[in-house]
Formats: structure tokens, sequence, C-alpha cells
């Protein structure tokens, strides 16, 4: 398949570069969504409970 090392150490590199340019676009895409804060059934009430009390 190489025909030599040069070859096979160049199919390395490569591969190994566009497995980091990869996880680079992942890494950037990850911090460009707004991140979702997960809600429980009980956050959600006690939210709701607070805000009438303010308003009181």
């Amino acid at each position: 398949m190489f025909g030599n090392d040069a070859d096979l150490l160049l199919s390395i590199h490569r591969s190994h570069a566009s497995e980091l340019q990869a996880d680079a676009a992942r890494d950037r895409l990850a911090r460009s969504l707004p991140r979702r804060h997960p809600r429980s059934w009980l956050g959600r009430r006690q939210h709701t409970a607070r805000a009438t009390d303010a308003r009181r």
C-alpha cells in the first residue's frame, strides 16, 4: 500500500491533522451555541413561586 516510510508518515500526519481540525470545528460550534440548562420539574415551580411572591 505504501511505497516507503515517508508515504506512511505523511498519511498518518494528514489523518491526524484532519482529526485535529474536526475537533477544533466541533469546539467552535459548541462555544457558539447557547448553553441549555437542564430544568427539573421542581425548578420551574420554584421560579414561578418566587415571581408570585415578588408581586405581593
